[in-house]
């Protein structure tokens, strides 16, 4: 099964993720409430890479959590590409773009859809799902919004993937 699915995920879809490329900003040490100014920061970097056809995206927008999600952690935001960039690309914001890949494993996964606001829930019932089939995190949350943040809130769709232990 893709990381990239067309139709949504079940409750708690099994699978094994492959190495995808990726363009990404990276993020040290931040916290939840950090997120909004990372994500707005990043994508709008990312998007100008993207209309200078430097970077030819090959799928929806991501963000990549490594460590606890409710604590202190590492983040990645942007794009599956058709190549990753063989050198960091310097944005006028002064982020930068560097090469990554979708970490590869087994992983669990469902799709959220609704708002954004629903996450942390959604979140909580993939990982008890999870742990009721004797799967444990691994670590690593990946998110994709799969629709374009400008669909109405109730019409979004978000793919939740957590690596498993």
């Amino acid at each position: 099964m893709s990381a990239f699915p067309d139709a949504p995920f079940g409750p708690a879809d099994r699978l094994d993720l492959d190495a995808v490329p990726l363009a990404v900003i990276r993020h040290k040490g931040i916290r939840i409430a950090d997120l909004p100014a990372a994500f707005d920061a990043s994508y709008s970097a990312i998007a100008l890479t993207f209309a200078g056809d430097v970077l030819i995206p090959t799928g929806p927008a991501l963000a990549i959590y490594h460590g606890d999600p409710m604590g202190v952690f590492d983040l990645e935001i942007g794009y599956p590409v058709q190549s990753p960039p063989e050198h960091p690309i310097p944005t006028a914001s002064g982020s930068v773009i560097v090469a990554s890949t979708l970490p590869e494993g087994p992983a669990v996964a469902t799709t959220l859809l609704g708002s954004y606001e629903e996450l942390g829930a959604a979140w909580a019932g993939l990982v008890e799902r999870a742990a009721a089939e004797g799967l444990r995190p691994g670590g690593v949350w990946i998110e994709v919004y799969v629709s374009d943040p400008s669909t109405a809130p109730a019409e979004l769709r978000t793919d939740l993937l957590m690596r498993t232990a």
